[in-house]
């Protein structure tokens, strides 16, 4: 049985852009709390995302390889992965507990995750001296990684893993130099995915539109802001306790309250988060759109893939990246998404935008030991 504890439902990105009203007059004793030393935020971010290490010995090398894929991407930070290692393999499993089942409720992004902890698993597993070979999940409901001891392969991705993040934050509104653009976009896809980068202006008003008309669908969904709520981390003491979810400095927010966030979140009307979305947009060099020619596990996973690859190349040319992948979830705008930026057959899984921004403080993850089954 997986050690780790299951966590409530939940949902989706920041949102806290009106809590800088909520840092008014908390009581003396709430900041007490919070600074209280043995909530120590910032060491235990600098031993999460520690550089990894390589290992004689074949277990200890599997544990960093494994630790390398915990420290990927996932939606809402909500890491729903455990990992089993027998023998020469390690399989990554869905952890349904951690499901999504508003924002979510296919489990697509659920695998897309999954395929974000396989990219990072296969650059470390490289790296370390092996040639992996991935059998994907269809019919079966886990990853298998088959691993072949081999020359090293270090890639400059490696490097990258440990400095990733979403960055939620406003960005500068500068052009990506044209260098890094280019190995950004030479970056290898994967059987079926396709991406589409959008720079030019009046595209991204269109793109603008759509984020716009999913954040006024999913933010009049109390259902919606619900599941968000839980996963929203609004003080260190929480993001210490549970090492997963939105931390509120991670977005750029004061640290406050469970009440005090829940009651900004639960108030915020759709049109103000429709605008603060669309602010961080227009901020960003450009986007990019991820998309497949079919809606199946392996599919999902082999987008998570791509999409952690952008990201690493994007984190090793010091560009900054976040989701906004609001016209993909509302089933109702993504075929009309889908046709307005001229992907043809292929179906939009996720909307990325990037540009040059401040970094962020690092989210947490639990030890290797607590995702293993």
């Amino acid at each position: 049985m997986p050690r780790r504890q299951p966590h409530p439902i939940v949902n989706r990105r920041q949102v806290l852009q009106r809590l800088a009203i909520a840092g008014i007059t908390l009581s003396g004793g709430y900041i007490l709390y919070e600074y209280q030393p043995w909530l120590n935020y910032d060491r235990q971010a600098q031993n999460t995302w520690k550089s990894l290490k390589q290992e004689s010995v074949m277990s200890a090398q599997l544990r960093e390889i494994i630790h390398a894929a915990t420290l990927a991407a996932s939606g809402h930070n909500t890491q729903p992965w455990l990992f089993a290692i027998k023998e020469n393999t390690i399989e990554i499993h869905p952890d349904y507990t951690r499901r999504l089942p508003i924002v979510d409720p296919r489990d697509r992004e659920l695998w897309i995750s999954l395929g974000c902890a396989l990219e990072n698993l296969l650059v470390a597993a490289r790296a370390s001296g092996y040639a992996p070979e991935v059998t994907y999940p269809d019919p079966a409901d886990f990853i298998h990684v088959r691993l072949t001891p081999d020359t090293a392969q270090t890639s400059p991705l490696l490097a990258a893993i440990p400095l990733r993040q979403n960055t939620r934050s406003a960005y500068d509104g500068q052009t990506i130099k044209s260098d890094a653009l280019k190995q950004v976009q030479s970056v290898p896809l994967e059987p079926g995915v396709v991406v589409r980068f959008i720079l030019n202006p009046q595209e991204l008003n269109t793109v603008v539109e759509y984020v716009d008309l999913g954040n006024l669908s999913q933010f009049a969904d109390r259902a919606f802001v619900n599941e968000l709520t839980t996963w929203i981390r609004f003080d260190r003491k929480e993001a210490l306790a549970t090492l997963d979810g939105l931390y509120s400095p991670c977005s750029g927010n004061p640290q406050v309250p469970r009440w005090l966030g829940k009651m900004v979140v639960g108030g915020t009307k759709p049109q103000q988060q429709a605008d603060a979305d669309a602010k961080k947009l227009r901020s960003s060099a450009g986007v990019v759109v991820i998309a497949a020619e079919s809606d199946n596990k392996t599919v999902w996973v082999r987008t998570g893939q791509v999409y952690e690859r952008l990201v690493l190349q994007m984190t090793a040319v010091e560009i900054k990246s976040a989701f906004l992948n609001q016209p993909i979830e509302v089933a109702a705008l993504r075929g009309q998404f889908q046709n307005a930026i001229g992907l043809g057959n292929a179906l939009p899984q996720l909307l990325i935008r990037f540009g040059y921004g401040k970094s962020m403080p690092q989210s947490l993850r639990p030890s290797v030991e607590q995702v293993l089954i």
